[in-house]
């Protein structure tokens, strides 16, 4: 699929060429300080006559981006770490890049939002060759890439002249950094807390640290090791979804694999459309059973947007125009497209209002059967026996799970001057 910058930005909401946040962005990050993004990237496409030439493939990248988190400097090796309690999570936070060209490490992350997105590029301006050698020189300030080795056969392709160094930060921008400079970004929202970003943490660290101590030498396997996969047992490690197994035979592997545009449209699915008015659907679902026992949450909930973020379209560095971004799908009857299509024309999956509105809804739906509930809790099971202990605390959860939500969303529309009358009148009442 082609998309050139004006029609992305059409469906951002935003100018090709603006970085202003929407105006509900600072409500979004003091609802949902801690969040994660998982990120799919178009193609890349560097025009010709500067620097090193660099594209990429039509199946594009993937990061992740985690609101809340911190490198922790003392290292000397990418590690991360919660940031202080204290701080204000939204003010900080990690892009998670996985790379073939990492010898010594699956991931490398970046700090800072803004960064991630744009690198060094001030707002309204163009990407020239000054801003893209200042963007540079900030990523060696930061010593992004100081501790991870590429594979050798990469520096084949290195100009005479320019060190390893060099080299390694320019053939990594807009890939593992200022991302937005030569690629489109579909990004999935999806909300989290302090207890579920330390599990993705945890998660993260544990993945690199045989590539830290050298025990293992990375290889990246488009099958079974991609960007893909790392996002997705990420958020799987954060109550999201079951984990997606690597390391299978290949020829299973080939036939379903993790690829970004996939993942951005079965994340917003899986955040935004489980039936949680069902309680039988929830219990039977077996992530959403562990995520509501052990976090009290379930992955379908308020809050998770989806944002399209166009490249930097006054670019003299990369092409930004129709670069495209795959489904791996049936091109003739395939789910994705229809579903994709959706979530840029339903207003609840990319807007705050909208999302909290429709979920308002759909929780005052589940709780009026709040009764049938209780009937499911002691209703007779096979044989006579009674339900379980587990679905019957199940029951007891989501019906508490309801109450607590329900309540969270009132007072989200009510900051927003946005509560449905409906509601308020009976709230009143």
């Amino acid at each position: 699929m082609r998309m050139d910058g004006n029609a992305l930005a059409s469906r951002a909401g935003a100018r090709a060429d603006s970085v202003a946040p929407s105006p509900d962005e600072a409500y979004y990050e003091r609802f949902y300080p801690y969040h994660a993004e998982l990120c799919a990237l178009s193609e890349l496409r560097k025009k010709p006559g500067f620097g090193v030439p660099v594209q990429s493939g039509m199946g594009g990248h993937s990061l992740l981006y985690l609101s809340g988190v911190c490198l922790d400097r003392r290292a000397g090796y990418p590690m991360l770490r919660l940031c202080d309690p204290d701080a204000p999570p939204t003010r900080h936070g990690v892009g998670i890049s996985v790379n073939a060209h990492y010898k010594n490490a699956n991931w490398v992350a970046v700090e800072g939002r803004d960064f991630v997105w744009r690198g060094a590029l001030k707002p309204g301006e163009r990407l020239t060759r000054e801003a893209y050698g200042r963007t540079q020189d900030r990523a060696k300030a930061m010593c992004l890439l100081d501790h991870i080795e590429f594979h050798d056969h990469l520096f084949r392709r290195k100009p005479h002249g320019m060190s390893k160094r060099d080299y390694m930060y320019e053939i990594s921008v807009a890939t593992d950094y200022a991302a937005c400079f030569g690629r489109h970004a579909y990004r999935a929202r999806v909300p989290l807390d302090r207890r579920r970003m330390s599990a993705i943490v945890d998660f993260l660290n544990d993945l690199n640290a045989p590539y830290r101590d050298g025990s293992r030498v990375f290889r990246w396997k488009v099958f079974n090791n991609n960007c893909s996969h790392v996002a997705h047992n990420a958020l799987a490690a954060g109550g999201i979804w079951a984990p997606w197994p690597t390391g299978q035979f290949f020829a299973f592997a080939m036939l379903n694999f993790p690829v970004p545009k996939n993942e951005f449209v079965d994340l917003i699915s899986r955040t935004n459309d489980l039936p949680i008015h069902d309680v039988e659907a929830m219990y039977e679902d077996s992530e959403a059973r562990r995520a509501l026992f052990g976090a009290n949450v379930l992955p379908t909930a308020h809050g998770a947007l989806a944002v399209a973020m166009p490249a930097v379209r006054d670019n003299e560095i990369y092409e930004t125009e129709r670069l495209r971004l795959i489904f791996y799908d049936n091109p003739f009857w395939g789910p994705y497209r229809p579903r994709f299509a959706r979530i840029f024309s339903e207003p609840r999956y990319f807007d705050l209002r909208a999302n909290l509105r429709h979920f308002a809804s759909v929780y005052e739906a589940a709780l009026q059967r709040r009764g049938t509930v209780c009937a499911l809790a002691a209703a007779p099971g096979k044989g006579g026996n009674t339900q379980s202990d587990g679905k019957k605390r199940f029951y007891a959860q989501y019906g508490r799970y309801l109450e607590h939500e329900v309540a969270k969303v009132r007072c989200q529309l009510v900051s927003l001057g946005d509560f449905p009358q409906a509601v308020q009148k009976k709230t009143a009442s």
